[in-house]
């Protein structure tokens, strides 16, 4: 049974998703973070086969509705990051994982596409059972998912630059130089800026993400609506 593993910041205004402000304020932000992060967790949840991990920076103890993501994670086994770069906190991530599920493959993603669903992470699963690994790319770049049959191969992002324009290359070429199989998931659109939550509130307008998207839109005067 393959490992789903969730990366994320603890949604604390000032925290996280600082890049929507303006036009949200640090604490609507940090309610669309949560939002998405809510989002991803259902998703992951309803997906079959596979066992949800969360590996998390800063406490979840801190967030505005500290009771309500508690209860979504009830049954989740929840890391702590170590590390004070990107590409340590991840690497570290999947040895932990290695080390308390031996011999099964990860699936990692992150907080930042609340627009993925049990269908798309299922498809993901299976091409990782017939690859050494998978990479979905972000279009900004980056990416968004990093699968790995032999998660210890994930101590190669501890030397590749994160967040730029070039991270999703720069990703695909470390592994690839090692030797391993990759193969490519779809590209999605990561929530960075403003535009990106837009376009992928728009994408699922039915989620908790899209509420709060929405909240912000609603809040401001209107020719500042976009």
């Amino acid at each position: 049974m393959t490992i789903l593993l969730v990366v994320a910041k603890a949604p604390v205004p000032g925290a996280v998703k600082t890049r929507l402000c303006p036009p949200a304020t640090p604490a609507q932000a940090a309610r669309i973070a949560a939002a998405a992060l809510r989002d991803t967790l259902d998703a992951v949840r309803a997906t079959p086969g596979v066992t949800p991990v969360l590996a998390c920076a800063g406490r979840l103890t801190e967030v505005e509705d500290a009771a309500a993501l508690t209860a979504a994670l009830t049954g989740w086994p929840v890391l702590d990051q170590r590390g004070a770069r990107l590409g340590d906190r991840l690497a570290n991530a999947y040895a932990e994982v290695a080390a308390a599920y031996p011999g099964r493959p990860v699936l990692q993603i992150g907080m930042d596409t609340p627009q993925l669903t049990p269908a798309r992470l299922t498809a993901a699963v299976r091409r990782l059972r017939a690859s050494d690994a998978v990479l979905g790319r972000a279009r900004d770049g980056g990416w968004w998912s990093l699968g790995l049959r032999e998660p210890r191969h994930a101590d190669v992002l501890r030397d590749v630059p994160m967040s730029t324009p070039d991270t999703g290359r720069a990703t695909w070429a470390a592994l690839t130089g090692r030797g391993l199989s990759v193969v490519p998931l779809p590209v999605l659109r990561d929530v960075d800026e403003w535009p990106d939550a837009l376009a992928v509130a728009r994408d699922v307008p039915g989620g908790r993400f899209a509420r709060q998207v929405a909240a912000v839109r609603l809040a401001l005067v209107p020719g500042e609506r976009r």
